[in-house]
């Protein structure tokens, strides 16, 4: 059970976006599990880089009109959700390593994809076991062998806004991480994606 609560985790640390439509697998579970409060307290235990408490999200635009607008601060990482002029969202984000940077700009979502799943970062399993055989697969280069299959790392309440970068639940271990995405809270990423729309302002500083 440890061993796959820590596979878990790292398939979740090492997601990113891409163009890719969704599949589903009895497995889900599993991933999403890397967000839940308990796998949260093991991985803290035993990761030097586990993602911290977070004391800096929160939401208060339910009920509250205004265009919508993204503004995400690299530096900070964080990023704001406005309705009008007001800022009704904070959330804590995890951006673009060096060399998969999430370039600055004028953006907007084109995409809301609640199920997204990547096409280009995930797993190999096991056919007939669903034990995990490769957690860091680039599909790019890496393909699966004989008996095993891919499986996409889940990137849930998927916002489109750059090509095939977007905004997402995802691990935040406290500093930029992913491979040009914006990774967010589930609970965030869930706010930013009820209350955005396809066409609303997205400005990456």
């Amino acid at each position: 059970m440890k061993a796959a609560l820590v596979l878990s985790a790292l398939c979740v640390a090492f997601s990113s976006c891409d163009w890719s439509n969704p599949i589903s697998d009895q497995g889900s579970s599993r991933y999403l599990a890397a967000y839940g409060p308990a796998q949260e307290k093991q991985r803290a235990s035993t990761d030097p880089g586990a993602a911290l408490p977070d004391d800096t999200s929160y939401w208060a635009g339910d009920g509250k009109t205004g265009s919508p607008l993204i503004k995400i601060s690299r530096k900070e990482q964080k990023a704001y959700f406005y309705k009008g002029s007001e800022l009704v969202g904070v959330s804590r984000i995890s951006t673009g390593t060096e060399g998969n940077a999430t370039r600055p700009g004028n953006f907007k979502v084109t995409e809301k994809d609640r199920d997204h799943r990547s096409s280009l970062y995930g797993v190999h399993k096991e056919k007939g076991t669903d034990r995990v055989v490769n957690d860091d697969v680039d599909t790019r280069k890496d393909k699966a062998p004989p008996g095993a299959y891919y499986v996409g790392a889940p990137m849930w309440n998927f916002l489109r806004f750059d090509g095939g970068i977007g905004m997402h639940t995802g691990y935040l271990p406290g500093y930029n991480a992913s491979h040009g995405c914006v990774r967010m809270p589930d609970n965030m990423a869930k706010k930013f994606f009820d209350n955005a729309k396809v066409g609303t302002p997205v400005i990456v500083e």
